[in-house]
């Protein structure tokens, strides 16, 4: 059971860019996270002894978002956290990659725009998206600007990191055996997981913000997708059913096969041959 979990969430890794290949999801860091980027920083320099310094916050399109100036920093410092904000962000690299470079004798890269290739910029990466940016200048050297900003970042990287979850193989026949929500996405994520079962066919349904994965773990049904769905009412936010579609495209499911119902796209369970058992990752 396991191994099929794995290949459902592998294939809901991907969903969001099958279900809407023409847009990317873009995140950005709020004026709460870069607050908390803020505090990290602070409490790294004030354990460290470190002598002030200016934090600075920029989001994923460099834009300043919070700038904190600790007592005893010499007044440039805040123009120049800021540039190493913006440069971490907008080349999606530490600062300090620029500045080797340049040491090394790349010196053209000084021209560039809105560049300031200084160590103590690092950007702030969530699941590998950059999010935002923070910059650190005048702290007592470069190396400890760096450490500033890579403990405020870090303070966003850990608060992301979720538990391990875990279904064995009792709970997951349980699901089955009657039909069941095994993950309900109330731990943030933007998927749920249904151990779901049917020995009948249904009503159509078409849900506005959810893409289905499904996975077929037992028997066979018959599923239509695509075309209208007749009489259609809604029964929550975004959901509606109908009593059956008119047109689409019929397709016999049988154990081991996978189909992915992009968001918005009616589908029918019109005919199923026994238990029907099935993974179905909801990806939002």
């Amino acid at each position: 059971m396991k191994a099929k979990i794995s290949l459902i969430l592998l294939l809901a890794a991907s969903a969001a860019t099958i279900a809407g290949g023409q847009t990317a999801e873009r995140r950005s860091i709020t004026l709460d996270g870069a607050r908390n980027v803020i505090a990290a920083a602070k409490e790294y320099a004030k354990k460290n002894n470190a002598p002030g310094g200016v934090i600075a916050v920029v989001d994923d399109g460099g834009s300043l978002v919070a700038l904190e100036r600790l007592d005893g920093t010499f007044t440039a410092g805040a123009s120049i956290s800021v540039g190493k904000a913006k440069t971490a962000v907008m080349f999606k690299r530490p600062t300090k990659f620029f500045e080797d470079v340049i040491k090394n004798g790349r010196t053209a890269m000084v021209a560039l725009p809105d560049f300031t290739p200084l160590q103590g910029g690092v950007p702030i990466v969530i699941d590998g998206q950059v999010v935002g940016g923070v910059g650190v200048s005048g702290a007592a050297s470069a190396a400890q600007d760096e450490e500033l900003a890579m403990a405020g970042a870090a303070a966003l990287t850990s608060a992301k990191t979720l538990p391990v979850t875990f279904f064995d193989s009792k709970e997951v026949s349980d699901a089955f055996g009657r039909g069941a929500v095994l993950e309900d996405g109330s731990n943030g994520e933007n998927y749920m997981v249904h151990a779901s079962r049917r020995e009948r066919p249904g009503m159509s349904e078409v849900h506005e913000l959810d893409t289905d994965i499904i996975y077929v773990v037992e028997g066979t049904a018959t599923l239509v997708t695509g075309g209208r769905s007749v009489d259609p009412k809604m029964v929550a936010p975004n959901e509606s059913r109908g009593t059956s579609i008119d047109g689409g495209e019929t397709r016999q499911l049988k154990k081991g096969d996978v189909v992915i119902v992009p968001k918005g796209t009616p589908h029918w369970f019109s005919k199923v041959d026994g238990a029907f058992l099935y993974y179905v990752v909801k990806v939002r």
